[in-house]
């Protein structure tokens, strides 16, 4: 049963490459993250240190700013 006042944020599609940008920095200073893997959980690799790590797609959701870039083949691929 929702809460009222829940606020509900859905997690766009994301696919494997996509470049993020989230709210608050990793330890090592950087905002942004390539998408690794896929699933029930989203895998993430920091683009300043190459760190991974592995969020819940609610957690993603919540800590997304936005979505910076997709690769540059699927974007041909779909004119």
């Amino acid at each position: 049963m929702r809460q009222s006042g829940y606020n509900h944020r859905m997690l766009p599609e994301l696919q494997l490459k996509d470049r993020l940008r989230l709210r608050k920095p990793h330890p090592c200073g950087g905002y942004e993250w390539t998408v690794v893997r896929l699933g029930a959980d989203i895998g993430l690799e920091c683009d300043t240190c190459k760190r991974r790590v592995i969020l819940t797609r609610r957690e993603l959701a919540r800590r997304l700013k936005t979505i910076l870039a997709r690769p540059a083949a699927d974007l041909e691929s779909s004119d």
